[in-house]
């Protein structure tokens, strides 16, 4: 279970820097596409195909952030309560809870947009979190009974 536990942990990690790749390859396109003569208002994707190739990203960015991550930390917590090592379980709830927390300034991010800079500090914040959690995991300790005696000096 330590194993799971430490590849969940890594993988918040890992889904976190593609959330940081994805959205910034969609403001990227995004920035093309508007400098082309693309014009930005509530009816951008309103005919259901993509109106840049960089458009997906903004897709991508959507779904990791609310199905795959989500489903990832919980994971972590739920693998948590079967690792033996001290702080996992606290570690795995603090990547729960800037997760949630993630998502809540993601979706008041579009109300508010002096929440974004609240959502992408918390986005450093979480993939820190979720680097430590994987690394409260260490290597399984051996049993005091397989760590061998010190040797004695002999007396000549």
């Amino acid at each position: 279970m330590r194993h799971v536990y430490k590849v969940l942990a890594y993988l918040v990690a890992v889904e976190v820097a593609i959330q940081a790749a994805m959205v910034v390859w969609g403001d990227a396109g995004l920035g093309l596409w508007v400098d082309g003569g693309g014009v930005v208002d509530k009816t951008l994707a309103e005919n259901g195909e993509p109106p840049f190739p960089e458009f997906i990203a903004f897709i991508v960015h959507a779904m990791n952030g609310m199905f795959v991550i989500p489903s990832f930390a919980l994971l972590l917590l739920i693998s948590s309560f079967w690792v033996k090592a001290p702080g996992v379980v606290k570690a795995a709830g603090a990547v729960v809870l800037l997760v949630a927390a993630q998502i809540t300034f993601g979706i008041l991010g579009h109300s508010i947009p002096l929440v974004g800079l609240v959502h992408g500090l918390n986005a450093l914040l979480l993939f820190a979190t979720a680097l430590y959690a994987a690394r409260r995991v260490g290597a399984p300790k051996a049993p005091a009974s397989a760590v061998p005696e010190p040797r004695q000096a002999t007396r000549i």
